[in-house]
């Protein structure tokens, strides 16, 4: 065989071998790409995602989209390949597994968390909306959680409203802690509560719950200091005068709370905010309407942009990421607060653009 035909073959042959590496071995890598962005006045799956009963809405127009980022699974493992390709394309990112996936959380404590936030976002999202329309919001104080073989574990449970210890009234959910610590380990506490079903069937009838109970329990010890403890997480939940549902499956964290206020905002007032633009927008959004930061910010603009979004509601905290690497044709506008979304698009609507606050990559 002629020298040069031999060392061609060998090079083809270690292409080759390389290329068969490159697809076999894997590497501690995922990938972060643009997921599915979704019209929160709109439908999904079959269904408004907003639902509001006992209450006057109104019809709105235009977008008000939340948007999301796909992620590679948990036992997704990718190949060199797979990571070369996803490093060298323009709306992709790749980072390491650890950093979705830390090595000290199962994909199901992960999927539960995640699960959890999202939960949260809406909650807040409710309370941040009617706030800013002057619409009392109760609050309660509820078991979160039950430790399982704790002394509360089958005497209270998760959704139960506490309305004092030991006689007295519980305000805030840090004042349970206090009130059970002021006893010794062994030493009985009494809760007045209004168990779980009760307190969900008033809200739902919109009526006061019917039924107290008082539940005496025997403190045990915490194992890292010693103090009292009956075994339970105490939380803050909210009541609302009338019913908001939130109906988006396969979305979890927090990310999607701003939209969620700001649809149900202009669903409860005449006034349509978009004035039938195509607005997207992304940030976390706490009870008093604060807007905080999220990751995979610039796969989110790519995303709305490829659906039609001409702005973006950006969190304050991740506008120079955003701005970096603007897509062509999209509008980022910065917030911090529900109300500067508010007055932002206002501004959209009237096409007020050059008034808007704007992103910068300084």
């Amino acid at each position: 065989m002629p020298r040069r035909t031999a060392t061609m073959l060998a090079s083809l042959l270690m292409l080759i071998a390389l290329l068969c590496a490159g697809v076999l071995i894997p590497v501690p890598y995922s990938e972060m790409s643009p997921g599915p962005t979704v019209n929160t006045l709109g439908e999904h799956g079959g269904e408004p995602v907003l639902q509001i009963s006992g209450r006057q809405t109104y019809p709105t127009s235009g977008h008000l989209n939340m948007t999301t980022v796909r992620v590679t699974g948990s036992q997704y493992r990718m190949n060199l390949v797979e990571a070369v390709y996803g490093w060298l394309a323009h709306d992709n990112l790749v980072v390491p597994h650890t950093t979705l996936y830390p090595e000290d959380k199962s994909p199901d404590e992960l999927n539960q968390e995640t699960a959890e936030e999202f939960t949260q976002s809406q909650e807040s999202a409710k309370v941040a909306a009617l706030r800013q329309l002057d619409i009392p919001v109760g609050t309660r104080v509820i078991v979160s959680s039950v430790v399982k073989g704790s002394p509360a574990e089958g005497a209270l449970h998760a959704g139960d409203v506490i309305k004092a210890v030991d006689g007295t009234a519980v305000k805030e959910h840090g004042d349970v802690a206090k009130l059970v610590t002021r006893h010794k380990a062994g030493e009985k506490v009494t809760f007045l509560i209004v168990p779980a079903k009760e307190a969900a069937a008033a809200e739902k009838e919109k009526r006061q719950p019917r039924t107290e109970d008082k539940v005496t329990l025997v403190t045990a010890k915490a194992p890292e200091d010693g103090r009292a403890i009956v075994g339970i997480q105490a939380g803050r939940d909210h009541t609302f005068p009338f019913t908001i549902n939130i109906k988006l499956a396969d979305v979890g964290g927090p990310s999607a709370g701003l939209m969620f206020a700001l649809g149900i905002v202009d669903k409860l007032t005449p006034e349509d905010l978009t004035g039938g633009k195509f607005v997207a927008g992304t940030g976390t959004i706490d009870d008093t309407g604060k807007v905080g930061p999220i990751g995979g910010v610039q796969m989110k603009t790519v995303g709305a942009r490829s659906k039609g979004a001409r702005y973006f509601l950006t969190p304050k905290d991740n506008c120079a990421a955003a701005a970096k690497d603007a897509p062509s044709g999209l509008t980022l506008v910065k917030v911090d607060t529900i109300k500067d979304a508010l007055k932002s698009l206002e501004k959209i609507r009237k096409g007020d653009a050059a008034g808007l606050p704007q992103c910068s990559a300084r």
